[in-house]
């Protein structure tokens, strides 16, 4: 899933995961990645569930 907003990049993995589950409603622990842009758009944050852990 990709973000079309500006996501805040102080969050980490726990604070994006919370902006997917509250804002999209839905789990972030599936194993899908979540791709979160900056403000312009010139940097990008990606997390991921591989099994063990979360991955930012």
């Amino acid at each position: 899933m990709v973000a079309t907003k500006p996501a805040d990049f102080r969050k980490g993995h726990d604070g994006l995961a919370a902006l997917v589950k509250n804002e999209l409603h839905k789990d972030p622990f599936t194993g899908a990645v979540l791709v979160f842009r900056s403000r312009k758009a010139g940097l990008f944050k990606v997390i991921w569930r591989d099994g063990q852990g979360t991955c930012l």
